[in-house]
This record gives C-alpha cells, sequence and structure tokens, in this order.
C-alpha cells in the first residue's frame, strides 16, 4: 500500500502549494537542529538546564520580527490555522467585540478552523468576498473588532494592504495579517502596512511537505498587544553572575495562571520546527531571502505566461501576483490534475466552487526551465 504513494520528487514534479511548497531545505538545516540536543529537547522549564533551546527560540522570534515588521512574535505556534484562530481571538478580547471580518482570500482550509473555534467563543465570523482576485471591503459603517485578509492570498493575488489597514482603523479595528514569509523577502512588511498582528506558516523554511505535516505557525504582534500573545515566549536576561540569559518570560499572561480570563488555551509551541526555520533563514540571510523570492517570482511568471499562451486557458483574476496564480481550464481542475500525474506531474490544487473553480499553481525557486517547458506541454496535451 505505501508503494501506491507518488512522493513529490522522486515520482512528481511539483507545481502544488496552497499552503505546502516544495522548497529546497539546505544540509545545514538538517545537520544542526536534528543534533540530540535539540531533538530530544523537553520544554524549557528549568532554563538553567535548557540555554541552548530557549536562545535558538529566542533567535527564531527575533527573526520573525525583522520578516513581518512588528515588535514581538511567540515562540510558534502548531500552524497557520491554529496562528489566525489566536490572531482573531487576542482582537476580539482587545477590542470587546465579537464580530470579525475575514476575507474569502484567506485559505479556506485556515477560514474552516476560525469558524469551528468561533462556534465555542461565539464570535460572528462575516466572509468578505473577492473582487477580481482581491478582498472587497465593504463601505459601511459597521465596527468589526478585526479585518483579517491574507497576503498575498490564497489565489496568489497581492492584497491592497493600504485599504485593509485605512478600512480598519476608520473602523477602530485591529488588521490582521496572514502573510507569506518567503514572499517577505520582496515584499513590504506587514508592519510597515500598519498589522496589529501578523501570522503565517513557516512550512517553507526547513520543512519538508511531510504529507501535511506537523507544520509551523508564525505569531507576531504589536508591542502594546505583548500580554494578550498566546502561547510561549522567550526572552533575554541576565543570571545571578551577569551573564546573559535566556528564560520563559511574562507567564503571568498564560492561560494556566490566568484562566477564565486567558484570550488563549495555547500553552505549547512547535520548538524543533521552530529551530529549523531559525536555521534556514540564518543561512539565507537578508539577500540570500530576497534571492530565494526572486526566483520564485520570476519561475512564477514564466510559467503563467506559458500556460496562459495554451489554448482556453485564461486568469482567474488579473491581479498581481509572486509565486502562486489561478487558471481556469477548459477541462475540470480536478481531471487536469488526475491527467497530469500520468504524466509526472502534481499540476497544482482544484479551486473549490466558492472561487468558481480553476487550478491553483505555484512555482519555486526548485523548478527548472526544463520541467517548466514539460509541464507546460504536458499541461497542453492533457487539455486536448
Amino acid at each position: 500500500m505505501a508503494g501506491r504513494n507518488r512522493p513529490v520528487g522522486a515520482d512528481l514534479v511539483c507545481f502544488a502549494g496552497a499552503g505546502a511548497y516544495d522548497h529546497e531545505i539546505p544540509a545545514a538545516v538538517r545537520s544542526l537542529a536534528f543534533r540530540s540536543e535539540f531533538v530530544t529537547a523537553y520544554t524549557p522549564y528549568q532554563p538553567e538546564v535548557a540555554q541552548g533551546v530557549l536562545q535558538a527560540l529566542f533567535e527564531y522570534q527575533t527573526l520573525l520580527c525583522r520578516l513581518s515588521g512588528v515588535e514581538v512574535a511567540n515562540a510558534s505556534l502548531y500552524d497557520g490555522a491554529s496562528a489566525c484562530v489566536e490572531a482573531v481571538n487576542l482582537a476580539a478580547t482587545a477590542a470587546d467585540r465579537q464580530t470579525v471580518w475575514v476575507s474569502e482570500g484567506v485559505h479556506p482550509h485556515w477560514r474552516d478552523v476560525v469558524r469551528t473555534f468561533a462556534a465555542g467563543t461565539g464570535h460572528d465570523i462575516v466572509t468578505l468576498p473577492l473582487r477580481n482576485g482581491v478582498t472587497a471591503l465593504p463601505d459601511d459603517s459597521s465596527a468589526p473588532a478585526a479585518i483579517l485578509v491574507q497576503h498575498p492570498n490564497y489565489l496568489g493575488c497581492l492584497e491592497d494592504l493600504t485599504a485593509a489597514a485605512a478600512a480598519a482603523r476608520a473602523r477602530g479595528a485591529m488588521l490582521l495579517v496572514a502573510f507569506d514569509p518567503v514572499a517577505a523577502g520582496l515584499l513590504r512588511s506587514p508592519g510597515a502596512y500598519g498589522a496589529d498582528v501578523v501570522v503565517g506558516e513557516g512550512q517553507p523554511f526547513g520543512t519538508p511537505l511531510s504529507l501535511g505535516g506537523p507544520y509551523l505557525g508564525l505569531f507576531a504582534c504589536r508591542l502594546e498587544h505583548v500580554r494578550r500573545l498566546p502561547g510561549r515566549l522567550v526572552g533575554e536576561t541576565v543570571d545571578t553572575e551577569g551573564r546573559r540569559a535566556y528564560v520563559t518570560t511574562l507567564r503571568t499572561r498564560e492561560q494556566d495562571i490566568r484562566r477564565e480570563k486567558a484570550s488563549s488555551n495555547v500553552c505549547t509551541n512547535q520548538t524543533l520546527i521552530a529551530v529549523c526555520c531559525a536555521i534556514q533563514l540564518s543561512w539565507l540571510g537578508t539577500t540570500g531571502l530576497r534571492e530565494l523570492a526572486l526566483r520564485c517570482a520570476r519561475a512564477t511568471r514564466y510559467t503563467r505566461e506559458a500556460l496562459l499562451a495554451l489554448d482556453g486557458v485564461v486568469p482567474v483574476a488579473d491581479a498581481p501576483v509572486l509565486r502562486e496564480f489561478a487558471v481556469r481550464t477548459p477541462v475540470p481542475a480536478d481531471v487536469v490534475v488526475e491527467r497530469m500525474a500520468e504524466q509526472g506531474f502534481l499540476a497544482g490544487v482544484a479551486l473549490g466552487e466558492e472561487y468558481g473553480g480553476g487550478l491553483l499553481v505555484a512555482v519555486t525557486e526548485r523548478r527548472t526551465r526544463a520541467e517548466i517547458d514539460a509541464y507546460a506541454a504536458a499541461f497542453e496535451k492533457v487539455l486536448a
């Protein structure tokens, strides 16, 4: 039965994304992160015997703050979906309102998880529709607790964060942005646009596709909200001899102490995967991250132009994209995926009816020109 699986890389060339991406993982990541000190590390409740893992998490938090453009980050959450839930919880508690606007451009699985949690917390989740691939913001005077958008969004389109921030400020609401950490190598940070909370999926940095998990939830926010920050927070201090040291800090905000007053029930994190993320980000550096994002953007443009040159293939939206895009095909998308698998390609992800159908295609830095040309040729063949 295991032999019936068709793994990416060994059997299929991957052009699928939708939250899980086939990126290069440097050998340094596994070599360093899989040392026994990290692999076997337990919850760092005792800082005197956990300085190594605490420092690694502190470095991870610092790197995430630089990527997101806000002042404080936690030690990670479970995945992008749980990070969205915690952002909604934080905003609703801070604003003391129950309504949250969530863009249809947010990953549909993430929105499902948000709605599931909202059934228990009593939050009213209002979905904002997309217009030509980007969020259509209402022009009424209603006042939600927050507006949640994804940038780039699920269809790969770049959202207008300036407009989203203005809409949030006009209503006294918080702006929550689910961002793509790879795209952050080229785009302005969400914090630079005025985001209050920044969340995302950290899988592209150091984590293989792994059949869907475990992955890494990114969570960062403005310093004014640090007392509502979910999960663990590692801080820098000094020991009794004046030497730099690291501890889990601001423990009084955590759910096991605040009990019914807590805005979050998360009391753990993805330490090992966060360490992998920190190692890859450190290995890339600022220049390397920009080069990575640029290679994705160039490959995506080349692939998109090749597909749109085929008869019957049209874009789902005309908005700018970076490393992912959606097209409509004369053959149903799920049929295209099946036929392309026979040609040795994981063609993409078939979109649901809420997006009007279509195929979502992602192109990372791992895809070569030869692979893209072969993909386009196979695509033309399966449409015939």
